[in-house]
């Protein structure tokens, strides 16, 4: 010993020092547990302070999840949350010297998703664990008449509402901490009641309550629905003392419609993916791409439609931050058969917007808005066998077509079949007229 150098000896405490700083930044901690839960799930949020090795393993009689977490300690200030939704009881303990070990007690068999998240915005890094019912067995359906599906009068249009962000993801935050998924599920109950109030119309809430639905599960809760309308709500936010403000309309861009057809194309072997009410899984590639590419050119037609009717409904109760409808790639527009449109409330990061997204008068002025515009694109434009179709006084033997952004007259009319100037007839327009954004044109009949 007293023959080694002391030079060799501070190198051996400098590594030995080294070793145990490294060993001490591996081992991480439980800094809190957050549970959410929706009719379809129920998720465990685990706030972590960096990154942690885990494994998860299920047990049966009775059902249990248990989830070991290596090198990691619980924060004293954690505690177990109350039974909520598929969980049961949650037991917090250690598991030998290190480690910690969570028990999740269950009210029945689950399926369980898990997965690390890195840190993102306010959030730190994040273990997820997401809860899902086994199938149960099929149940049979009552025998429905041809009357109780399809009315007398026409079926109702449906309308899903989608309350933006939700459970863990509180959005965009306000400068007096109003979170977005507070006023976007509120905003979307009272356009669900304004909507069940209208004739022929009925709302479908994709999310009714603070849990956080998957970006693609929304849309596909819609079809399920099989809604006729996606509206997704949300509130925008500028960083900054930008002072942005005004609402707005979104449609999917092309680019985005792309994305998913390769998706679809991709998946089309699944049976239970009809588009436009039509299995592509049957159809060569050729087919399954056009019948796709014809789906998704009529919906994004559709939504550019309704979108431009429901931001000029807007624009009757304050600002819009832009004159016109705006597109971007957002995965919960991208349903091909089902017009979808995305609108931004206002600018909560605005205080002054934000203030009025608090208040449930100017919340109901912003749902009647967008009702009045949905109302209008449906009496414009009446789905075939709907309460619509049948009641729209003066509109049967008459087609429509409202005037969206980039369209010009002969190009209309060449898409409807009919000549230039049968088309200028109809609608009264001078030989050099040409025609606004928003404008209804009536379609003579062909030949």
């Amino acid at each position: 010993m007293w023959g080694v150098p002391v030079t060799l000896l501070r190198a051996a405490f400098v590594l030995l020092a080294a070793g145990l700083a490294t060993a001490s930044a591996q081992a991480a901690q439980v800094k809190g547990l957050r549970v959410w839960a929706s009719p379809d799930s129920t998720r465990a949020v685990f706030d972590v302070s960096g990154p942690l090795e885990y494994k998860l393993f299920e047990l049966a009689n009775p059902d249990r999840i248990v989830l070991d977490i290596k090198n990691t300690s619980l924060d004293p200030g954690v505690i177990a949350p109350a039974a909520k939704g598929l969980l049961g009881t949650v037991r917090l303990g250690k598991q030998g010297k290190s480690d910690l070990r969570v028990v999740f007690d269950l009210p029945q068999g689950v399926r369980p998703k898990s997965f690390l998240l890195p840190p993102a915005d306010k959030f730190g890094h994040r273990l997820v664990i997401d809860l899902f019912p086994k199938a149960n067995k099929a149940t049979r359906e009552v025998v429905k008449t041809v009357e109780d599906v399809v009315p007398a009068d026409g079926r109702k249009v449906i309308v899903a509402i989608d309350a933006g962000h939700g459970g863990d993801d509180p959005g965009a935050i306000g400068a007096s901490g109003t979170h977005e998924k507070t006023i976007t599920l509120n905003v979307a109950r009272e356009l669900a009641r304004m909507v069940d109030a209208q004739p022929g119309m009925k709302a479908f809430l994709v999310r009714d309550g603070d849990y956080f639905i998957q970006l693609e599960n929304r849309y596909k809760k819609a079809r399920e629905a099989k809604a006729d309308l996606f509206v997704s709500i949300h509130a925008d936010a500028c960083p900054g003392a930008c002072g942005a403000r005004g609402a707005s309309v979104w449609v999917l861009s092309p680019r985005g419609a792309t994305s998913e057809a390769a998706r679809w194309l991709a998946a089309k072997e699944n049976a239970s993916d009809l588009v436009g009410g039509v299995s592509l899984d049957d159809k060569d590639n050729t087919l399954a791409a056009v019948l796709l590419d014809l789906s998704q050119g009529a919906t994004m037609e559709a939504s550019a439609a309704i979108a431009q009717i429901v931001l000029k409904a807007l624009g009757k109760i304050g600002p819009t931050h832009r004159g016109h409808v705006e597109k971007a790639n957002f995965v919960v527009l991208r349903s091909p058969d089902v017009p979808s449109i995305l609108v931004e409330t206002a600018f909560i990061t605005n205080p002054a917007e934000e203030k009025r997204l608090t208040d449930p008068e100017h919340r109901a002025k912003l749902a009647a808005a967008v009702v009045d515009g949905i109302k209008t694109y449906f009496t414009q434009t009446p789905p075939p066998g709907t309460w619509f179709a049948a009641n729209t006084s003066g509109r049967r033997g008459r087609s429509e077509h409202v005037v969206v952004r980039g369209e010009t007259l002969s190009g209309i009319a060449m898409r409807h079949g009919v000549s230039l100037s049968a088309l200028r007839e109809a609608n009264r327009l001078s030989g050099d007229g040409g025609v606004r954004v928003g404008d209804v044109l009536d379609i003579p009949p062909q030949g």
